[in-house]
């Protein structure tokens, strides 16, 4: 039984970190070595949420919340919207930034752009007896800033886990962006490794 235990402990432990190693869809990685700034945007267009497109999902939610409290699910939808570049945006560059030597955020006249497009959200729940973690699934495509159309590279990076690590992350914008902590920082060691 202590071996089992042991076990299930050493793949939860080990998980995050090969979950969210990023993979070249197209280009060449390396064409980036050298830069030391890359301007940075994001894109939520055509998210899945669950099993369902981003709207459905948002629509469902917003009325049955609605209904449980008035004005409850109007609430929820405000802060789905605003969590973004609130929480999700700072903690992806947050820990970007802290892992890698090229510095990510609002720089328009440098030479590279790369857009974080996320693809899927799973918000997980944390009900207190029972818990899902959340995670997402992103693109990242880096472009020259000045030619939007040529790609330099496009990559995917999956299973992005969001927790806290007491696990007290009863809301839900709380677990996502712990969901783009681990993407931006997936993304930075791999930027490290390859690029720098």
């Amino acid at each position: 039984m202590k071996k089992l235990i042991l076990l299930a402990l050493l793949i939860t432990s080990i998980y995050p970190a090969f979950a969210q190693r990023p993979r070249v869809k197209e280009g060449n990685i390396e064409t980036l070595k050298g830069i030391k700034k890359i301007n940075l945007k994001y894109d939520y267009s055509g998210m899945e949420v669950g099993k369902k497109a981003e709207k459905e999902y948002i629509a469902e939610k917003k009325e049955a919340l609605n209904k449980k409290e008035s004005g409850r699910g109007d609430k929820w939808e405000k802060d789905w919207y605003s969590d973004r570049n609130r929480r999700f945006e700072p903690r992806f560059e947050e820990e970007f930034n802290k892992y890698c030597e090229i510095k990510a955020g609002n720089y328009p006249t440098e030479k590279y752009t790369m857009t974080f497009r996320t693809v899927f959200t799973e918000p997980g729940f944390n009900i207190g007896i029972t818990r899902k973690n959340a995670y997402i699934d992103g693109e990242v495509i880096i472009v020259e800033t000045a030619n939007p159309d040529k790609i330099i590279v496009k990559m995917e990076i999956s299973n992005c886990p969001g927790r806290t690590f007491m696990g007290n992350d009863y809301d839900t914008g709380e677990r996502i962006q712990e969901a783009y902590a681990m993407a931006g920082k997936g993304l930075a060691k791999y930027f490290s490794k390859n690029v720098e």
